[in-house]
């Protein structure tokens, strides 16, 4: 913890120890609320009633009596059981202008694996928030001093893939150009879904998806699945989603990684192949040492037949994600909007340091929550706790299209590239009678749009289900992106007009700061705050509600009244005070943008 409150904490710390407090609880500084005297407090003499047998008012005047105030702080008042301190304007505004820069990186690697999306047709709106949630926190804790590593996992030999490729054979379909090739074959997919209702159909062409399946375990159907996969990378392009590394399934199981795994499960007491019952010939594991209350606490890795589970592949991918296991390869896959080089493992690549992650990010949504417990399982059966401490499940609970959940086979769901198309279009139609010679009105109506689909998809907690409406995303009020953006564009706007009119080098006397700025820089000083809390809570909304309430504070201040006067008013200011505001502003511009970026949403200069 930084800025203004790191300061008061070690006072506070100081001040127990000189009360004999050796082992104090966790010291928190709040900000006091709106009707309580003092900027900033402390609840900690609570935290201390039990362990020193007395009441809170008392400790808390002890602490104060006992207190060395830091600098900017001008005096120290005790409010019932709590510590308040009153800060100097003059020091306290100043504090917030410092720049909004990354935190120093830490060591140790962390591995976010998101959207892995079956490379069998194009993205829908469920998979919108595997990527927005994924992309988001990877930028997060990579500001929050992180090594962070990015991976999509693309699973090439799973049987969506077989069925995909098989419905284009089957129906004798050549690609046209009509639409995005993903959608093309998302459409034969479907068709082939609603042929395979009829049971004796199903039956009839299960042999040769079968040997579809087959043809991509061998690799020989990489080229084609490739195609889609380029199709599909459009997509997460366009919601401004880069990755580092794409690892496919394919060369998991070339590379022998399966094997690998097994091996090393097999040296542990917790699996078996039994000789009778229903897992005679199969390799199982045991979890009952590591879930309790399982009625059948027997997983299956190798069916009796020798073929792989799911689950065997995902502990063998896990293990190779945390480095317990090596020997992919990996070579570039093509080169991202950003520039940014997107690599691919491949079979006639190089050794390179990717995966061997100390911690690793699995997005994933909440019906995989066994699956996901289950590496946890492998990693503890392995001997390796630490591991298995640092493999996070982002479960975030599924989206519902219009109140109906979604179903790819059946074809009930909104491609992300409609829902894209949808927005941008609306964003279009509100600038143009909003603001009708707006400068780029398309680049701001894509970056609108986009924007308020994204935060649509983080603003809330991952484990609360999301209902997709297009009213509701696509809101150009309350609690959407376009809110934060016009925010950051206001302030822009005002900038722009001090550089026109000269004003923009004006020095700010901090002496002459007033309650209004105050309360915009603590506002702003609760910036780095919501990033490391969000970075540990490993979810963006804690982020996404800061730029809210950042927003709701810039707009308050922008528009606040006495007298039915203007009370804040910046250009006309005088000197010195106008110098002050600019600078607030400017440093407002800077937090939302970076806040915005760092939910992967664009923040324009005008709208």
């Amino acid at each position: 913890m930084t800025g203004v409150k790191a300061p008061l904490q070690q006072a506070v710390a100081q001040a127990l120890e000189a009360l004999g407090v050796d082992e104090p609880p966790p010291i928190e500084i709040q900000e006091t609320p709106p009707n309580q005297p003092g900027d900033y407090g402390t609840p900690v003499a609570f935290r201390l009633a039990r362990l020193l047998r007395k009441a809170p008012p008392q400790i808390a005047t002890e602490l104060a009596e006992k207190m060395h105030p830091p600098e900017g702080v001008v005096r120290v008042e005790v409010a019932g059981g709590y510590v308040n301190f009153f800060l100097d304007p003059a020091w306290l505004t100043p504090a917030a202008l410092q720049p909004v820069a990354p935190a120093p990186k830490q060591g140790g690697k962390v591995l976010v694996e998101h959207t892995s999306v079956n490379p069998n047709k194009e993205l829908h709106v469920g998979h919108l928030r595997n990527v927005a949630l994924g992309d988001a926190i990877a930028r997060i804790l990579d500001f929050a001093g992180r090594q962070v590593e990015v991976l999509n996992y693309i699973d090439d030999t799973g049987r969506q893939s077989a069925e995909s490729l098989f419905a284009l054979e089957h129906y004798g379909l050549a690609y046209d150009g009509s639409k995005k090739y993903d959608h093309w074959v998302g459409d034969a997919y479907v068709r082939l879904h609603r042929e395979m209702e009829d049971g004796e159909a199903k039956a009839r062409l299960e042999p040769a998806i079968r040997a579809v399946l087959h043809r991509l375990e061998a690799g020989e159907l990489r080229g084609e699945v490739e195609k889609l996969l380029a199709a599909q990378l459009e997509t997460m392009w366009s919601l401004n989603a880069e990755y580092d590394v794409l690892v496919w399934e394919s060369d998991i199981m070339r590379e022998g990684l399966l094997k690998k795994a097994l091996e090393l499960l097999e040296q542990t007491p917790y699996t078996s192949r039994p000789t009778e019952g229903k897992y005679a010939g199969a390799l199982v594991m045991d979890t009952s040492a590591f879930i309790e209350g399982m009625e059948d606490p027997y997983l299956v890795l190798l069916r009796s037949d020798g073929t792989a589970t799911y689950t065997a592949k995902d502990i063998a991918f896990q293990f190779w994600k945390m480095g317990l296991l090596s020997g992919l390869r990996f070579r570039p896959f093509t080169r991202q909007p950003s520039g940014r080089e997107l690599y691919t493992s491949h079979p006639e690549g190089t050794p390179m340091p990717f995966g061997g992650a100390q911690e690793t990010i699995n997005v994933i949504d909440v019906r995989q929550s066994y699956p996901q417990q289950v590496l946890k399982v492998a990693l503890e059966a392995v001997g390796r706790h630490d591991l298995a401490e640092g493999a996070y499940h982002l479960a975030y609970e599924t989206v519902l299209l219009e109140g109906r959940p979604l179903s790819g086979r059946k074809g009930h769901t909104v491609s992300v590239d409609e829902v894209l198309e949808e927005a941008v279009r609306r964003a279009r139609a509100v600038i143009a009678e909003k603001n009708p010679g707006l400068e780029n009105a398309d680049a701001v109506a894509r970056m609108v749009g986009i924007g308020a689909v994204r935060f649509a998809m983080v603003k809330t907690e991952p484990k609360k289900q999301i209902d997709f409406r297009w009213e509701q995303a696509l809101s150009f009020e309350g609690d959407a992106a376009p809110y934060l953006q016009y925010a950051h564009a206001r302030a822009a706007s005002i900038m722009r007009k001090a550089e026109a009119e000269g004003l923009a080098s004006d020095e700010p006397d901090f002496s002459r700061a007033t309650p209004y700025e105050v309360e915009l820089a603590k506002a702003l000083l609760r910036f780095e705050e919501s990033v490391q809390k969000s970075a540990e809570l490993k979810t963006p909304h804690v982020l996404a509600q800061y730029l809210l309430d950042l927003a709701a504070a810039w707009n308050a201040y922008y528009n606040a009244k006495e007298d039915g006067k203007p009370a804040t008013p910046v250009l006309t200011a005088e000197e010195g005070l106008r110098g002050l505001r600019l600078a607030l502003v400017a440093q407002v511009k800077r937090t939302v943008a970076t806040g915005l970026e760092l939910l992967g949403i664009a923040a324009p200069e005008a709208m």
